[in-house]
Formats: C-alpha cells, sequence, structure tokens
C-alpha cells in the first residue's frame, strides 16, 4: 500500500456544503491551481450532477476511468468530480450507488496518488458512510455551510454578499435597494448572486442599482409572493389584496406542499409583526418616517434585555426590510383593530380546521372583514369573541 499523503499535500480534496456557490467556487480554484502546477492536456473534468440512480453509477464508473488512465505525456492529471449530488441522503443514493461508492472508497485507499489529484464537489454529504470517512482520512475535506433563516445574522452576511458582488460589477446599491433584493431572495447564496448579475446587466452602465430596479428585475421566490400578500393586507388596499390573495389560492391548487393554513400563518406574522412594531414606535425604540439606512441604525440600539427570546415575539427576528416596510402600514390600524384581527385570524384557523366551510370563502372573508372596514368583525359563526366588536 502506498503512504498516506499528509493533510498538507494530499492530492485528494472533497469540497462541500450547502453553500453551493462558494463549493464551487473553491473547487474551481483547486482544480484550476493543480492544472497550472501540473501542466499539460490531460485533466478532465466528470460531471456527476445526476437525476437517478442509473445515472449516478455511470458517473461514478466515468470517475474510475478517468483514475485508472495515466497521464499520455507522463506529466500528471487532475480530476474534478463536478457537482456531485448523490453523496447525501437523496433519493438517487439507492443502495447499488452506496455499494459503488464503497467499493471506490476501498480502491482510493491503494491508488498510488504519484501523478494524480482529485478534487470533489459536493453539495450536502452524509458523513456516516464509508465514503465520506475515507475522503476524510486519507485527504482534505472542506465544508462551506450555507445560509439559513435560523441564523440570527444571516440578513447581515447576505448583504454583505451581495455588496461584495455589486462591488466586483462596478456597481452599488441604495440601501432600500439592499433591503428588497435580501428579503425577496432570502438566505440564497447562488440565487443572491444571480440576481446580482442580472440587475448589472440591466442598469447598464448606471453604476446604482434602486428598488425600482430590483423589482422590475429580480425572481419573487415563494417567500417574497407571501409578503406581497402580508403588504397588501399591511397597506389595506382591498382590491390588491383579494388579487394577491386570488393567486395565492390558485397556488394552492397547483401546489399540493401549500395549503390555506400555510396562507394564514403568513398573515398572523404580518399582523404580529405590526403589533410589535407599534409597540416599539409607542416605547420610543424607532421613529416614524425612517428612511432604511436609519431604521437599521436604530433596531441596533434597541435594548435587547426588554425584548422575548421567543423569536415569535421579538421583532429583530423579523427581517429588518419586510419591519421597515410595515413602519408606515401600523398608521393605517389602531392597536386595537390589529388585536381584533389576530382574533379574527385565530377564528379562521379554527373554522379551517373544524368546520366544513369552503377553505378559500373562510379566508377572504377574514381578509375582507380586517382590511375592509375600518371596524373589523367576526366571521358571524355566533356571538363575538372576548373584546372583539360586533357591529350588530
Amino acid at each position: 500500500m502506498p503512504p498516506k499523503p499528509s493533510k498538507q499535500t494530499a492530492p485528494l480534496l472533497l469540497v462541500c456544503g450547502e453553500d453551493d456557490l462558494s463549493v464551487k467556487r473553491r473547487a474551481k480554484q483547486v482544480y484550476q491551481q493543480w492544472t497550472a502546477e501540473i501542466g499539460g492536456m490531460d485533466h478532465e473534468i466528470v460531471d456527476a450532477a445526476v437525476t437517478n440512480s442509473g445515472e449516478a453509477l455511470k458517473a461514478i464508473s466515468r470517475l474510475r476511468e478517468a483514475l485508472q488512465t495515466l497521464p499520455f505525456f507522463g506529466t500528471g492529471k487532475a480530476i474534478w468530480f463536478q457537482n456531485c449530488n448523490f453523496l447525501a441522503e437523496e433519493r438517487h443514493a439507492t443502495a447499488a450507488v452506496t455499494e459503488a461508492l464503497g467499493s471506490l472508497a476501498e480502491d482510493l485507499k491503494t491508488f498510488a496518488w504519484e501523478n494524480v489529484r482529485l478534487v470533489i464537489s459536493s453539495g450536502k454529504v452524509d458523513k456516516r458512510r464509508s465514503f465520506y470517512k475515507t475522503l476524510d482520512k486519507l485527504g482534505t475535506v472542506e465544508t462551506f455551510a450555507g445560509l439559513s433563516l435560523d441564523d440570527k445574522d444571516w440578513e447581515m452576511q447576505a448583504e454583505s454578499l451581495v455588496r461584495k458582488a455589486a462591488t466586483n460589477r462596478n456597481k452599488t446599491f441604495t440601501e432600500e435597494a439592499l433591503g428588497e433584493l435580501v428579503s425577496r431572495i432570502g438566505p440564497h447564496a447562488s440565487q443572491l448572486e444571480n440576481e446580482v448579475e442580472k440587475l448589472s446587466l440591466y442598469v447598464g452602465n448606471t453604476p446604482q442599482i434602486t428598488p425600482e430596479d430590483v423589482m422590475a428585475v429580480c425572481t419573487a421566490n415563494k417567500a417574497a409572493r407571501a409578503f406581497a400578500l402580508g403588504d397588501a393586507l399591511g397597506d389595506r388596499d382591498l382590491p390588491r389584496l383579494l388579487r394577491r390573495l386570488d393567486e395565492e389560492l390558485w397556488e394552492v391548487k397547483l401546489d399540493t406542499q401549500k395549503s390555506e393554513i400555510g396562507l394564514l400563518y403568513g398573515l398572523i406574522s404580518k399582523v404580529r409583526a405590526m403589533l410589535l412594531l407599534k409597540e416599539m414606535l409607542r416605547e420610543g425604540w424607532v421613529k416614524p418616517d425612517l428612511d432604511y439606512a436609519r431604521f437599521k441604525s436604530q433596531l441596533e440600539a434597541v435594548p435587547r434585555d426588554r425584548l422575548p427570546e421567543d423569536r415569535r415575539f421579538n421583532p429583530l427576528a423579523i427581517n429588518t426590510y419586510v419591519l421597515y416596510k410595515a413602519l408606515p402600514q401600523v398608521k393605517r390600524y389602531a392597536q386595537a383593530e390589529l388585536i381584533c384581527a389576530m382574533d379574527l385570524l385565530l377564528q379562521c384557523n379554527e373554522a379551517l380546521v373544524s368546520s366544513n366551510r369552503d377553505e378559500a370563502m373562510v379566508v377572504q372573508t377574514t381578509l375582507l372583514q380586517i382590511a375592509g372596514s375600518p371596524e373589523p368583525q367576526t366571521l358571524g359563526t355566533g356571538l363575538p369573541r372576548t373584546g372583539v366588536r360586533s357591529r350588530n
């Protein structure tokens, strides 16, 4: 058996993680560095992005061939097993694929690495598998964790990523444009990078990107569409609210993973955010009619010890730009109306769970009662609940 190379000089590298943009960049950097050091024309890139287990087995076979094919001129060879998507608990990772990876791992243990270097780039990996354990033992593993909504500072990281991507293209973002983009896309590094590229092409020679540019060009993911429904409710714009609701209800019919209950929870979060913001205004922690940059600076000065630990009731756990956009919206509702709206949404939740009424009609009626009148009323299913005023 050939001696095991040291971690510092190991010609075997696994670059993995949910931050696919960083994974691709790092793997590409290493591959290009190795090809430059080795020289020659014998280097190979094997595409390991597959759609089924059969393709996964073929990709493993192509990697074996690449490892066993010696450099033609004898100088050396770099191999990049690119975009591998079957090293985690995926549907492609069948028993046959797991067995093939196990067999490959055994071969790597006795492989003569003198003239060959291998970099594998992958998304999430299953660290319990023998293949990962072999790579970690023989070579080097570099992991790039992706942004997550559970990260307290994910917005700051996302904004930093966007600023860097813009600077690389000689562009800048206004604070409002930056907030709009991050709230639309969320904690998705590669998508944020793609949107910056699109925006840079859209504005052409204009050096600064504005919120109008973001709204004109950028993709609105599921979270952004949910924000749009909540914004229509916050603006108390009934026609727009009903249009947005129709769009979301249509999505519910097409997507089995979505439901009226899910829409309702998004609306509850919006009303709760408005209630929390109204309380922050009452405490004097933030001022009305601020620009986004000043609003962010005031949030940083809010006393943390005065806020609840439960993220559901902590206004600082809400997306900063979403909270900022709610600043003018709280003026459209009295505090009693927002409390009443929460009660109406609770009744709506109960009706969706326990009654035979049409779900879409229940949600629509609730929103009409909240946004369509300066004095919201109950669902009309009986006596009003405590603290809710009847119009009868």
